[in-house]
């Protein structure tokens, strides 16, 4: 009996859905972790409580993982029933940031101020209009070979999204979704002249954004320059992240023992959270982190390669530049690689409504590697049969 009940699981639950399961829980503990550490000095000052920030975003964990449970175990059509009004749904949640309920921080205006306290709806966006194009797509998977078929409404529901964004003033959350849109046309195979031209459309945006923005151009300017000029303002972020860095050595200070933390390093449970696993849990804490996401990438690839159908490729393939590029372009961003962007380390960083889109978007990524497993059973019995 119980090698029967073992068989059934190992049936359902493919390699792909319990490795990935694996990394993305172990990534949430060690954010977990890491948030608690980071924003404890921060917390304080600021409401005389070491765990407020961390209580926050431990509350949307105890709500994302049962999600993420809940949203692999769904059947794939009634996901993509889901597409349509999810999608609109959360544009017109970005709409609302726009308004008098929206909330400006650092310039950006991209957060919604609800009963429950601040949301930002950009983050369940990015898995919306990934969703969406998926279903858009792989229901015109036959008719890609025409711009004004992708164009029509793919291309015009993702530029709206990520237009809504950049009224936001936010610039690093729609480059990411720009990067998710080109990673769905991708994997649904439209013709390469597309790409390169919507690539290079989407490059001259960038850069006319990038040089309107004298915060942004500072950013560039400071990076590519020889040395930094200005130490007291666009230099200060990332110098006191290459210090801490280097403060960690191989073996790290200790958890809990970082000194940037203590209001040197500004964002340092956010997007310089690197930074401080760099500090704390030395060189070896950080490649551990960077291993796991190279894990993740190579999890995903799989999935992607064993998708039942062109809805699976493109939503998982969609998730995967999505997470896995934000990964590496947070932590480049950290290491000096990239100049600062403002993008939150997946899984990691502080931010509740961040940990609760990645952790949706995980959630359909492990329905598609069910079914994909099933299918893969499916024709492996067909096969036996026909022997």
């Amino acid at each position: 009996m119980m090698r029967l009940r073992v068989h059934r699981i190992t049936e359902a639950y493919s390699s792909n859905y319990v490795l990935l399961l694996a990394v993305v829980l172990l990534l949430v503990v060690i954010g977990l972790v890491m948030v608690l550490s980071s924003s404890a000095i921060d917390s304080y000052t600021s409401s005389d409580s070491f765990f407020t920030v961390f209580f926050k975003q431990g509350w949307f964990a105890l709500v994302g993982v049962p999600a993420m449970l809940a949203i692999g175990h769904l059947k794939v059509k009634t996901i993509r029933r889901l597409a349509w009004p999810f999608f609109g749904l959360m544009l017109f949640a970005q709409a609302l940031v726009l308004t008098p309920l929206g909330i400006a921080v650092n310039g950006n205006r991209n957060w919604l101020r609800t009963p429950v306290g601040s949301v930002q709806p950009s983050e369940l966006l990015k898995v919306a209009m990934i969703l969406w194009l998926a279903a858009v797509l792989a229901n015109k998977s036959r008719r890609l070979t025409s711009f004004g078929q992708i164009c029509v409404p793919a291309l015009v529901g993702a530029f709206a999204a990520i237009g809504l964004v950049l009224l936001g003033r936010d610039l690093g959350t729609a480059m990411i979704m720009a990067a998710a849109l080109f990673g769905c046309l991708f994997f649904a195979r439209i013709p390469m002249r597309y790409l390169l031209l919507l690539a290079s459309v989407a490059g001259a945006a960038v850069l006319v954004l990038a040089l309107a923005s004298p915060n942004r151009l500072a950013r560039i300017v400071q990076f590519v320059g020889p040395q930094c000029s200005d130490y007291l303002s666009s230099c200060w972020q990332s110098i006191h992240g290459t210090w801490a860095l280097a403060n960690g050595g191989i073996f790290g200070v200790g958890l809990g023992n970082s000194v940037a933390k203590w209001s040197w390093l500004p964002a340092a449970e956010n997007d310089f959270i690197y930074a401080i696993i760099g500090e704390e849990l030395g060189l070896l804490g950080a490649v551990t982190v960077l291993l796991l996401f190279v894990v993740l990438a190579f999890v995903l690839g799989r999935i992607i390669v064993a998708a039942p159908d062109v809805f699976g490729r493109v939503l998982v393939g969609g998730v995967f530049i999505w997470i896995v590029g934000q990964a590496f372009v947070n932590i480049a961003v950290v290491i000096g690689l990239l100049p600062v962007l403002g993008v939150p380390l997946p899984f990691v960083s502080s931010g509740g409504s961040a940990l609760l889109s990645a952790l949706v978007a995980m959630g359909f990524v492990l329905a598609i590697a069910k079914s994909g497993n099933a299918a893969g059973q499916q024709q492996a019995e067909i096969a036996k049969e026909r022997v």
